[in-house]
């Protein structure tokens, strides 16, 4: 690649960071993108400037949020007793479109994974034992990818919920082991948490 042009070069790396993207998917991107009008490009630059700014995590839930107030910690509109736990702002999304769960959210950030140095300390776990403390959730679904560090985490977050005498449940059957929700269907996902058990 040392033929290419500076400025594509450092575009192709920036593209290769993004996931499922290896060096050849990176170059025809790079390469599409120079075909795009100027006024499009900067419209698509301009976007990822200020993304960051416009698009922002919840700080009471960790959920997505585009304005003063986060729609999905709005307990006029949402019941405030069950609260369901995932990794990513991302898993939300998945589980709304279900239209199934009313409840409000809380993101923790991270799965359980010491060979990839992700720790208890990534959990952020203050945050959910203020909010527990301070709300009265009566339920606490578990809603992790089907997975070893989902399942570790799951486990580990069931024994802390225990102690502080919140029934804890886990979506059920119909997730395949491996999977993660946004790859989930929504007709899965909403028997998982129609179905969901205690563990």
């Amino acid at each position: 690649m040392s033929r290419y042009p500076t400025e594509l070069l450092a575009l192709i790396s920036h593209l290769k960071k993004l996931p499922g993207v290896g060096r050849k998917t990176a170059e025809r991107f790079a390469f599409y993108l120079l075909e795009w009008p100027e006024d499009e490009i900067k419209k698509f630059a301009n976007q990822l400037q200020t993304l960051k700014e416009k698009v922002y995590p919840c700080g009471n839930c960790g959920s997505l949020m585009e304005q003063a107030k986060c729609h999905f910690c709005d307990v006029q509109k949402r019941d405030g007793s069950i609260l369901c736990l995932v990794s990513s702002p991302r898993d939300v999304y998945a589980i709304e479109e279900t239209k199934v769960f009313k409840g409000v959210y809380h993101v923790i950030g991270a799965l359980l994974s010491p060979l990839e140095g992700r720790s208890i300390e990534r959990l952020n776990l203050e945050k959910l034992e203020k909010r527990l403390s301070e709300h009265p959730i009566q339920e606490v679904i578990i809603a992790f990818d089907s997975t070893l560090e989902g399942d570790a985490t799951a486990l580990f977050l069931k024994q802390r919920l225990d102690k502080l005498g919140i029934k804890a449940t886990r979506l059920a059957f119909g997730l395949p082991m491996g999977s993660s929700l946004d790859f989930v269907d929504y007709g899965t996902l909403e028997k998982a948490f129609t179905g969901r058990h205690h563990f």
